[in-house]
């Protein structure tokens, strides 16, 4: 019986996996498609817009199921509780990623920021290489790996904060970049919500590992108040 398990375990693992890489990669190329301005891109990502959210409900039935048939114990529960839960950070990834690729469509040739783009390019790269991160942790089964993960959000959150003073400085200076810097605003708010659930996955492989539920997040609330 606990061959079967660990079976439907490994299928849960593939299944969650190939999810993530789907996820890095709209990533990349939504943050790409705003930067360059490339609607077509953006159209071709939002395209099929329920792929990931399609994805997250086959995982999360099959979890579901795999706990009602097998029941499972001890660790074995916590590896299935931590795909369930992992999966639902990676939708809102994948969400906010499609927003990022919305943002493309919607703005229009407005005046641009390029000191601020680049930063943007910055965020997407860390986010990734985040996410890359605590998907290798997860397989792996390393939490040290997936602490050092979580860290790497202030970094990310140091962009954000750079980013919005640059964005408003812009706007004093022409008021005319105004209309282009609410999609600004809208991407580096979706790059750190980004990282926040990056940091929640590796909390996930925490608790898959020691069964210990810990707050990885180190974000300095009063650093990223609204400015």
């Amino acid at each position: 019986m606990h061959e079967v398990f660990l079976d439907e375990l490994r299928k849960l693992n593939t299944r969650f996996m190939g999810m993530g890489i789907d996820v890095s990669e709209s990533i990349e190329e939504a943050t790409q498609a705003f930067v360059d301005h490339d609607k077509k891109l953006a159209q071709s990502l939002v395209k099929d817009d329920q792929k990931v959210s399609r994805a997250a409900t086959k995982v999360e039935k099959r979890t579901l199921k795999l706990m009602a048939l097998q029941q499972p114990v001890a660790s074995d529960f916590r590896n299935v509780i931590s795909i369930l839960k992992a999966t639902g950070d990676l939708e809102r990834i994948g969400e906010n990623a499609l927003s990022i690729a919305w943002e493309t469509i919607r703005v229009k040739g407005n005046p641009r920021i390029p000191e601020v783009e680049t930063i943007i390019k910055s965020m997407s790269k860390k986010v990734n290489f985040m996410l890359d991160q605590v998907l290798k942790a997860y397989v792996q089964g390393d939490e040290k790996l997936a602490r050092e993960v979580a860290k790497k959000d202030d970094e990310v959150d140091e962009d954000y904060v750079k980013a919005r003073k640059l964005i408003i400085a812009g706007i004093k200076q022409d008021p005319e970049a105004a209309v282009a810097s609410s999609s600004y605003f809208m991407v580096i708010r979706l790059l750190e919500r980004i990282g926040d659930h990056v940091v929640n996955l590796a909390q996930w492989v925490v608790y898959k590992m020691s069964g210990e539920l810990v707050d990885l997040n180190t974000k300095d609330t009063d650093e990223m108040t609204e400015l």
